[in-house]
């Protein structure tokens, strides 16, 4: 038996911690890694056209199976082309390990043709970024690199010289048992007695929910229930929280919608759960504020709090609900409810006013017809810009799709590269990329690596020829908009050209048709729908803290198509809310 090189235990080592696949684009510094992975069974090499695109790619598959993922750039500027797609994955606290592959070993150092130094460039963008010196130090580090992005939930970098990775592997190498899973966290009972203390003595609790409450909904509803709270979510946590949620009050942040800005101020005592939601204006400073989360270096950082608490959301409410007192009055939560029902209504009639006859389409229409026609299990990656305000108000969640974007890194260009790491965990289930024309082009080389591969990705383009929320930013600034329009072609045309199915979409009547029809196709396809540009209208006084986009006043601004489905899914919900 022929023995191992350096390249082949490192893949050995990945397939053992469960990596299925590594994205990446080949280069000469890499290639003992990629033949390693060709001879190896167990592992996938994934050819995409842009390094960027195998980060993000990893960062979904993480963010979709829960476990560790990998991406793979070769020396200098093909790992350098990882670094946006990771900061992504790490900000999105997805486990993702990427190799950095690195010049010949003797020549760092020396301004070596496309000499970086990887192991110092991606320190901000990961828990954990190394250098492998020498053969008997990579079994060791990589597991160190594995255990970091795992336990800590981001990104670990691993920098690997070519010639280091083509060396013969050490002999009879230890095999250590490697960390694949997170346990759970219970808090402390000092903390756990204060917050008892503190909600039973709070005349009205509202909780705001992050992505730290996936796995907990069911908790989640049995506390609210028995304290009588209403519930709002950040964006993060719109999948997680607000399906079969009686006690809903809707979004907050500038993307918001119904009562959760109230809720969160008009309470006595305001319980964040799993979430490090970044906008603190919106948030209160003159109600208690305890917060629950498993990362205690988010603990305090938006805001003031009366009580940190570090632990698992689902094992915190595990422990508070059978301590807790049953609040009896409902006052607070049915008000709350009424405000909520009363704000979709107020915004829902924009949506209904001729939506199917207007031309260019109404994006909020396309996002209205995607939610009805979309499959229940889909999976919807959602490009940055408008894409997230069409998501957040019109994709409506069950339990079982799930929607995954750059939301707390903000990067244009990731739904496309998401989507292809979504479909490769499961071929069967659905997945749609809602991408902006902006953001589709930016990396629209990819499209070729669907058709390459024949990934049954539905892409669903809103074309509005401009990079419109930076055109909202700057009306809202008092400024002309300028350096935001795009020259497009005709995207599905590119479609069928790249081998795909393509369809453009210019009236509404047309919409429906074209979208069931690229859903049955089963390879790659492309609608490339032509929308209005003009989708928001801003109100007559701009104040000048609007310049600063996120800020609270920000929130005043009218999205004028309402918020879909979501006032239907209120009442249905919200039995106590008397209907008009």
């Amino acid at each position: 038996m022929a023995k191992q090189n350096v390249a082949e235990q490192f893949v050995d080592i990945l397939v053992r911690a469960g990596v299925r696949r590594l994205y990446g684009v080949v280069g000469d510094s890499l290639n003992p890694v990629v033949d390693a992975v060709r001879r190896n069974p167990a592992i996938d090499w994934i050819h995409v056209r842009h390094e960027e695109t195998a980060a993000f790619a990893a960062g979904a598959e993480a963010q979709i199976t829960g476990s560790l993922a990998a991406c793979a750039g070769s020396c200098g500027p093909g790992n350098l082309h990882l670094i946006n797609g990771l900061y992504d994955a790490h900000r999105s606290m997805a486990p993702v390990l990427a190799l950095a592959s690195q010049i010949p070993s003797s020549e760092i150092g020396l301004g070596y043709f496309q000499e970086t130094h990887p192991d110092r460039l991606f320190q901000e963008c990961s828990h954990y970024s190394e250098l492998i010196s020498s053969p008997k130090q990579m079994p060791r580090l990589l597991q160190t690199a594995i255990q970091h992005a795992v336990g800590q939930r981001g990104v670990s970098v691993v920098s690997l010289p070519g010639d280091i990775a083509a060396e013969p592997a050490p002999e009879k190498a230890p095999q250590s048992a490697l960390v694949t899973s997170r346990p759970t966290v219970r808090p402390g009972d000092a903390e756990i007695d204060r917050l008892v203390e503190m909600i039973n003595g709070a005349g009205k609790v509202t909780l705001f929910c992050g992505s730290g409450t996936a796995g907990a909904h069911a908790e989640v509803m049995e506390f609210a229930g028995k304290i009588k709270s209403p519930v709002g979510h950040a964006l993060r946590g719109k999948e997680f929280i607000q399906y079969d949620n009686e006690f809903d009050v809707g979004m907050s942040g500038l993307l918001g919608y119904g009562a959760a800005y109230e809720a969160t101020h008009e309470c006595d005592l305001l319980i964040l759960l799993g979430t490090d939601f970044p906008y603190n204006a919106f948030l209160p400073d003159d109600v208690q504020i305890a917060q629950v989360d498993v990362r205690p270096e988010v603990l305090g950082r938006r805001s003031r709090l009366d009580l940190a608490v570090w632990g698992d959301v689902r094992e915190t409410l595990r422990c508070l609900i059978p301590r807790v007192k049953e609040k009896t009055s409902r006052r607070f939560l049915d008000r709350m409810l009424k405000k909520h029902a009363d704000a979709l209504e107020g915004v829902v009639k924009a949506y209904t006013r001729k939506v199917d006859k207007h031309i260019p389409i109404h994006p909020e229409y396309v996002a209205a017809v995607l939610d009805e026609v979309a499959a229940d299990d889909a999976v919807f990656t959602v490009d940055t810009g408008m894409c997230n305000v069409w998501a957040a108000r019109y994709i409506s969640p069950n339990g079982r799709r799930r929607i995954i974007g750059s939301f707390s890194h903000g990067s244009m260009a990731n739904a496309l590269p998401m989507a292809i790491g979504a479909q490769f965990t499961d071929r069967r289930r659905q997945v749609v990329s809602m991408s902006g024309d902006g953001g589709f082009a930016m990396l629209m080389g990819d499209f070729l690596t669907l058709v390459q591969y024949d990934l049954p990705v539905k892409v669903v383009l809103f074309n509005n020829s401009s990079l419109s929320m930076v055109e909202l930013e700057m009306l809202v600034a008092g400024l002309p908009s300028y350096g935001t329009a795009n020259t497009n072609p005709d995207f599905a045309a590119v479609a069928r050209a790249c081998g795909a199915h393509g369809v453009r979409v210019e009236k509404p009547k047309q919409l429906a048709g074209a979208l069931k029809e690229a859903f049955r196709h089963k390879g790659p396809a492309l609608v490339d729908i032509v929308t209005d540009p003009n989708a928001l209208s801003i109100p007559p006084k701009i104040s000048a803290e609007m310049v600063t986009g996120f800020a609270l006043s920000a929130s005043k601004i009218v999205l004028d198509g309402g918020v879909g489905r979501m006032l239907q899914l209120a009442r249905s919900n919200l039995r106590n809310v008397p209907r008009p």
